[in-house]
């Protein structure tokens, strides 16, 4: 398929997306970024990632927001970071930027002492241990000029997976980002789903792109290079990236937007899919004309052309011979220097892989040794159909992504302190981040204030940002009404610490000026033209330009902003905004007398470990007012495990105000126990006690968090039960809920009776985890399961028979045996390696041990369960339903399924497996079923059957494979990790269970409507889901089950909690189906079982 022909079939369909699309996208992204950071070894992550770096200083910020993502979880801790500045801080452009960061890389691994022979895969001897590529590796030493002592670190770094992100400019064009680097930018989308974490970065974003991106290079290495101000949102994984090769991703785009960036030309042949399209690039523009893109045949029938992303991809002999020209690029930065030339990344180094480029490339400096080192391979464009280029350039464009409707991608208030509505207006589509908003502020629409301390008396207008602005305390008392501060629509103002000076310069500019354009061509401040500024403040030319301005006269070298008092740099600040009389001779006579400074200027002199102090000061102290009013006048209902993380970074006072709110603990406990559940008070003491370093003191309460979650369980599922039913010792039973005539009967005479009861297991589609206490006991629970038999037959079952010989013998299918003569001696607890703790805990709910049943007579239990151990089909709860039921059969009680899977609950809080209802009620019901809890005291169930059509049942039957891994699950493991980050509130396991429960809502309307292809994709994300509750729930070989399965499916994941036993493999149809059955079946790759396996429909 040709290009312009796909590209003419995108257009119509890609005007109708929306900012809605990047939820997805980014939501998909986020999931992968955080399971490569927390199981590496199932999710490849990079091994480094480097930051280009304008300066030594930019730099070092740059290594502390490195620090920051790591502490936070979005970079592997096994990760090699770096911020590579430019040689003395001279700029050498982007493309020599690359290969001075490549070189710094080699040389962190040589001075770290890493294993380089080891890595590289050379012996002692220097012999190559796997055969040579096709250049080789001597030729490449000696047409690089490098001697065999460097042959290691070359081999080594080419097999190194690399993100290096281009974030070392100037912002001119967002002076605001300046301080940050624009790359460090708050950009809230997704801010919501984890509420009381730190404001996502753009940085964060595209570090979960980039995380996709890791899985496309697999194992053979490379470099990824993306810029600092665009985030590219597409799902990186479906990358097809060619071999030996660089690859710049692309996308169709119109000719507008084009005229502002690059643009590819690429062959109109090469593989395409429904996705995407690869060929070769045959030319690259950069901001062309439309008569450039005529000319070089860059533009398809439907108008568009193809848009540089950024973003390129090396992999292969490409990447070993870029990393063999860092490696001795010294000279060529050496020749740059001298020469205060650049060399651009995008026009020179990737014009060394397009043969049309090397002519026009030789005449540019070290041009000739681009193309006669990098020239013989060659560029492709990955042409990304439904990528969404996000391009942050002008502070206009920051706030164009940032005004969205869409309340799902955009976080408009975070991890800040607003006052009530009727002591201040702030608007409703403001956007504030981490900051403390006082009473008494105005802030207008779609404005954006992050890192901010707002006094009173405060306006801030429409459309405007504020960045890092402290307003000192007790400002708005200190000042009259005539000199309360406000800021104009569509303006900006910052606050910068500047090296030596004690305050913090305030600095502002209007939305829309370009700091770049001069004045000669409408230059503009504060939104007005320079000549009317200069007219109307009757400000000279020379007070702010001197007459060696290389750059013109513009805004960037303008020196205009005073450094004074606070309030005199925010009254010069509103006369220079045009906001107080402009004829006013004191306030232009203390401009002109203060010493200024411009942004170019402040670009060199930023205090940047003054700034990064200040701002973490900033976040521990909002984050310390947070916490301390989530435990004074809150119900305990924020993350204080996340918030405390954020209050020791004030490394001064953080532990001294963790350790005040540990001493609040016990009243709080007190005060409010019968409103919030003591499992959560006590972890959140737990979690205070571990950010003081208490770890002793935190381990030993532990127990006191399991003990309350199942005091608490017990409440709910044990209502109607007295206290001795539990304890045979305490004479009969008061079961109010059951009546049964066998008890005198059974006293007269010996009744021989002989029950057997067979169930089948359950599967889930969707829905696990919101069964579960404590979940279960405080918010709505849905599941959807069906009840499946195994290999024809019901895999579950017990016989239980009355005897004269008296007491009680359990035997089961693995040969386990017991006889208990004294049956008053069946108590709890249990100990939790007793095989026969299920079989003594149903004697106990049922009540047959307090009724005198077992006076005149015994009891011969007989128990199996075909299925594999630990096989996450429910089989333990099932088990204990069927003898719960054979039991009740016995004396004549209640078998009714709902009575049964009530006792069940009960059960298992005497076992202490503490597991949910799901299981039982997979296993008691027939058919498919819907179930939802509600939480209260008793916890309700409401089981709905679904009446599904026989065609549907035999479709599902012919669709689904039903396969046991051979894999042991840690389940027990996988809740406890589960139920702590719960009680923890972690807002994204709580976000992740409550899309499992809405996921089951909406897979039982896709079965009602017979769509298994939409069963299929709500089962992939269901098992997303589970991975992001616990990473752990799957391993290698699940993964290569799953990655072998996909092409043949519309949907699979694990039942239960995962961790191995079963897997459902829905194909995507009948022939899949077979075709998948018989490749795993002849697979040598994978020890497992294919079950036959049927709906089980009919009533026992």
């Amino acid at each position: 398929m040709e290009i312009g022909k796909e590209a003419r079939r995108e257009p119509r369909s890609r005007r109708r997306r929306s900012k809605a699309d990047i939820v997805d996208i980014l939501r998909k992204s986020w999931y992968r970024l955080r399971l490569s950071v927390r199981h590496p070894t199932r999710v490849p992550t990079w091994d480094a990632v480097v930051l280009t770096a304008a300066s030594p200083e930019q730099a070092a910020l740059y290594e502390w927001q490195l620090k920051r993502a790591k502490r936070l979880g979005r970079i592997a801790p096994s990760t090699v970071t770096l911020a590579v500045p430019d040689p003395d801080g001279q700029r050498i452009g982007s493309g020599a930027a690359t290969l001075n960061a490549i070189r710094a890389l080699a040389l962190y691994y040589r001075n770290i002492g890493l294993d380089l022979q080891h890595d590289s895969g050379l012996h002692p001897g220097g012999v190559t241990s796997v055969k040579d590529e096709s250049s080789g590796t001597a030729a490449v030493s000696e047409r690089f000029g490098y001697g065999a002592s460097d042959l290691p670190i070359v081999e080594c770094l080419s097999k190194k997976h690399i993100l290096l992100l281009h974030a070392g400019g100037d912002s001119k064009r967002v002076p605001w980002a300046n301080p940050m680097g624009k790359v460090f930018l708050p950009l809230p989308y997704l801010a919501t789903d984890d509420s009381d974490g730190p404001v996502p970065l753009l940085f964060d974003h595209i570090l979960a792109i980039a995380s996709c991106a890791r899985q496309a290079f697999k194992n053979k290495g490379g470099l990824f290079i993306m810029t600092g101000d665009v985030l590219p949102c597409f799902d990186a994984s479906r990358m097809v990236l060619p071999e030996d090769a660089s690859c710049i991703i692309t996308v169709p785009i119109t000719l507008d937007i084009a005229a502002n960036h690059g643009v590819v030309v690429a062959s109109r042949s090469g593989v395409s899919d429904t996705a995407s399209f690869i060929s070769s690039v045959e030319n690259l523009l950069q901001k062309p004309s439309l008569e450039d893109l005529a000319n070089c045949q860059a533009i398809f029938d439907d108008g568009r052309t193809l848009l540089d992303t950024g973003v390129i991809a090396v992999r292969g002999e490409a990447w070993k011979e870029l990393v063999a020209l860092s490696h001795s690029c010294q000279s060529m930065i050496s020749e740059l220097l001298e020469n205060e030339k650049e060399m651009s990344l995008y026009e020179d180094l990737l014009a060394a892989w397009v043969p049309i480029k090397h002519e026009w490339l030789r005449k540019r400096p070290v041009g000739k040794e681009l193309v006669n080192k990098l020239g013989k391979q060659q560029m492709y464009s990955y042409c990304a159909y439904d990528l969404l280029f996000l391009h942050f350039g002008t502070s206009s464009e920051v706030l164009d992504h940032l005004s969205e409707s869409d309340s799902g991608l955009v976080g408009r208030k975070h991890l800040c302190s607003i006052p009530a509505t009727t002591v201040s207006d702030i608007a409703a589509t403001a956007i504030i981040l981490s900051s403390k908003i006082a009473p008494g502020v105005s802030v207008g629409e779609d404005s954006l204030i992050y890192d901010s301390s707002i006094s009173g008396r405060i306006q801030i207008g429409s459309r405007s940002i504020v960045i890092g602005v402290h307003f000192p305390e007790g400002f708005d008392e200190a000042v009259d009404d005539s000199v309360r501060f406000m800021l104009p629509d569509r303006h900006c103002i910052w606050e910068v610490p500047l090296i030596g000076c004690s305050d913090r310069v305030i600095v502002y500019c209007g939305l829309h000026d370009n700091p770049k354009t001069p004045l000669t061509k409408d230059g503009s401040f504060c939104g007005k033209p320079w000549r009317k500024v200069l007219h109307d403040l009757r400000i000279e030319g020379t007070d702010l330009w001197s007459l060696k301005s290389s750059n013109g006269e513009c805004l960037w070298n303008a020196k205009i902003f005073p450094i004074l008092a606070y309030s005199e740099m925010l009254r010069l600040a509103s006369w220079l905004m045009g906001l107080t009389d402009p004829r006013d001779e004191s306030v232009l006579l203390s401009w002109r007398s203060s010493s200024r400074v411009s942004l170019e200027e402040l670009h060199r002199t930023i205090d940047f470990p003054k700034m990064c102090l200040g701002s973490s000061d900033h976040q521990a102290s909002l984050a310390a007012s947070i916490a301390g009013a989530c435990i004074n006048y809150g119900l305990l209902g924020r993350n204080l495990s996340q918030l405390c993380d954020e209050i020791l970074q004030n490394e001064g006072s953080g532990v001294e105000i963790c350790r005040k709110f540990i001493d609040s603990c016990p009243v709080f406990r007190e005060h409010y126990s019968n409103i919030v559940p003591q499992s959560r008070a006590y972890q959140v003491e737990i979690d205070l006690l571990r950010a003081c370093g208490d770890e002793a003191l935190a381990s030993e309460l532990e127990h006191k968090v399991w003990a309350a979650v199942t005091a608490e369980t017990a409440s709910a599922v044990r209502y109607g039960f007295k206290e001795h039913v539990l304890d045979p010792s305490k004479g009969k039973s008061s079961l109010t809920y059951q009546e049964n005539s066998f008890n005198d009967s059974a006293q007269k005479q010996f009744l021989h009776r002989r029950v057997k009861v067979e169930l089948p297991v359950r599967v889930d589609f969707v829905g696990g985890w919101s069964d579960t206490p404590p979940w279960s006991l405080e918010r709505p629970g849905c599941v959807l399961n069906v009840a499946i038999g195994l290999e024809g037959s019901l895999p579950i079952g017990t016989v239980i028979e009355t005897t004269r010989t008296a007491g009680v013998t359990i035997k089961d299918d693995a040969l386990n045996k017991l006889h208990i003569e004294a049956v008053a001696s069946i108590s709890t607890p249990f100990e939790s390696n007793d095989p026969f703790r299920l079989v003594k805990s149903a004697l106990l709910v049922t009540g047959v041990l307090h009724d005198k049943i077992l006076s005149t007579m015994g009891l011969h239990i007989f128990t199996w369960a075909n299925v594999p151990r630990g096989s996450g089909l429910g089989t333990s709860s099932i088990l204990a339903a069927a003898v719960v039921k054979g039991l009740l059969q016995i004396i004549d009680g209640d078998v009714s399924d709902e009575n049964v899977a009530r006792l069940v609950l009960v059960l298992e809080q005497l076992m202490g497996t503490g597991g949910g209802w799901q299981d039982q009620i997979g296993g008691l019901y027939s058919g498919i079923k819907f179930t939802t809890s509600f939480p209260g005291i008793p916890l309700r169930l409401q089981v709905i059957p679904l009446l599904a059509s026989p065609q549907l049942i035999v479709e599902l039957q012919q669709r689904m494979l039903v396969v046991f891994t051979g894999q042991v699950r840690l389940a027990h493991q996988v809740l406890q990790k589960v139920v702590t980050r719960y009680l923890r509130r972690d807002n994204l396991l709580i976000s992740s269970i409550k899309r499992l429960a809405e996921l089951a809502k909406i897979c039982r309307e896709a079965l009602m409507n017979s769509d298994l292809d939409e069963v299929g994709e709500i089962m992939l994300e269901a098992w997303q889901l589970h991975q992001e509750l616990d990473p752990f729930c799957s391993n290698e070989f699940v993964d290569k089950l799953f990655e072998f399965a996909s092409p043949y499916c519309c949907g699979y994941k694990l039942v239960g909690a995962g961790g191995g036993g079963f897997a459902l493999l829905l194909a995507k149809d009948s022939d899949h189906a077979d075709e998948l059955r018989v490749s795993l079946e002849t697979s040598s790759d994978f020890d497992v079982k294919v079950y036959d396996w049927n709906v089980y429909l009919h009533s026992r």
